[in-house]
């Protein structure tokens, strides 16, 4: 349904650092960047798969956020990756990866705040 979503960060360096370490194990990676010069004031990046970006982050005069954005994630394992690389990239703790039941059975994700504290997570929902 969506072609991609955008969101406004205070400190364009620090937030695609942190999306390039966050985003790396689910797949997920710079596909596209433009410049200030290119644009005329916008700095940003396109993250995505297969040469397509699907969720931009870039400079803006305020944060979009908060906001929720969940990534698909192929194994429970890219979930646990995903946690791990994201706090390391100096996200902070939203949820640790495990089974949220109440939305269903298989549903395992994690939650973590990116530097604008927007809640970012990954999610699996096949079985085991």
């Amino acid at each position: 349904m969506l072609d991609h979503v955008g969101l406004n960060v205070l400190d364009f360096a620090r937030s695609r650092a942190f999306y390039v370490a966050a985003l790396g194990p689910l797949g997920f990676a710079p596909v596209m960047d433009v410049t200030k010069e290119e644009t005329g004031a916008y700095e940003g990046t396109g993250f995505g798969a297969d040469g397509k970006p699907s969720l931009w982050i870039g400079n803006g005069p305020r944060a979009s956020g908060p906001i929720h954005v969940a990534f698909v994630a192929k194994s429970r394992g890219d979930v646990d990756r995903f946690y791990d690389a994201a706090i390391a990239a100096g996200g902070r703790d939203n949820g640790k990866p495990g089974i949220r039941e109440h939305y269903h059975p298989n549903y395992y994700g994690a939650f973590v705040l990116d530097p604008d504290g927007n809640n970012v997570e990954a999610v699996c929902h096949a079985p085991r």
